[in-house]
């Protein structure tokens, strides 16, 4: 019987996508003096080119805009410092994750999540979503010291949430760092489509966050049938 189930957070319960969109939009405003040469579009657009879905860090990202744009009379440093401290504020969730989150719960379900990325501005968007109080355990990479795939920060998770992997499932939107990696460790991968990838070969795939509650209980179900 499945016992915990693990999450990543960025592009499976935080919509990214629809964050960086909200927040460079509201940076632009904040910042209009100073980028208001650069029309919107164009700024947006150009940021998330140089973010590549997150994969780098905003220095660069900031960097590479002030030369591109000659934005003056700011700088980088200033612009990843709001990033920093505003980012919160814009976080968008996937449909349907508080309601799923309380069905996993009410089905004596323990939850834990692991995310890559820097302690404090992950905790942050933790926190804006409003779902910390749902994870028994959350494990963000800086502050282990270790990243995804490395097997030891799943392996830490699952000590703390005292399960064994066959009692567990890791539910993630990255075939390699979130599904492969759980997986090689004996875990239940369930994929969260991304289109960032456009194919992925796996038994367990989900569109929408309100189809987890169901399929988790029937691999549950077929556990129990097998023994």
């Amino acid at each position: 019987m499945m016992k915990a189930v693990i999450f990543d957070l960025d592009g499976t319960l935080l919509d990214r996508v629809a964050s960086v969109k909200n927040f460079i939009d509201s940076q632009y405003d904040r910042f209009t003096n100073f980028v208001g040469h650069i029309p919107k579009e164009n700024y947006t657009q150009r940021f998330i080119e140089l973010d590549n879905h997150g994969y780098v860090w905003k220095d660069q990202v900031y960097q590479q805009l002030i030369r591109e744009f000659d934005i003056r009379g700011i700088t980088w440093q200033d612009l990843l410092l709001d990033y920093k401290n505003q980012f919160r504020n814009s976080c968008v969730p996937f449909p349907n994750l508080i309601s799923m989150l309380r069905e996993l719960k009410s089905n004596n379900l323990v939850l834990g999540m692991i995310t890559n990325g820097y302690g404090q501005f992950q905790m942050d968007n933790i926190k804006a979503l409003g779902i910390e109080p749902y994870f028994q355990t959350i494990l963000i990479s800086e502050w282990e010291g270790i990243k995804k795939p490395d097997p030891q920060i799943f392996l830490r998770a699952l000590e703390q949430l005292n399960v064994s992997p066959k009692q567990s499932i890791y539910v993630g939107d990255h075939p390699e760092n979130d599904i492969k990696a759980a997986e090689l460790l004996g875990m239940k991968g369930i994929w969260k489509k991304n289109v960032q990838w456009n194919s992925f070969e796996g038994n367990l795939i989900i569109d929408d966050l309100a189809e987890l509650p169901s399929i988790i209980s029937n691999l549950s179900k077929q556990i129990i049938e097998s023994y």
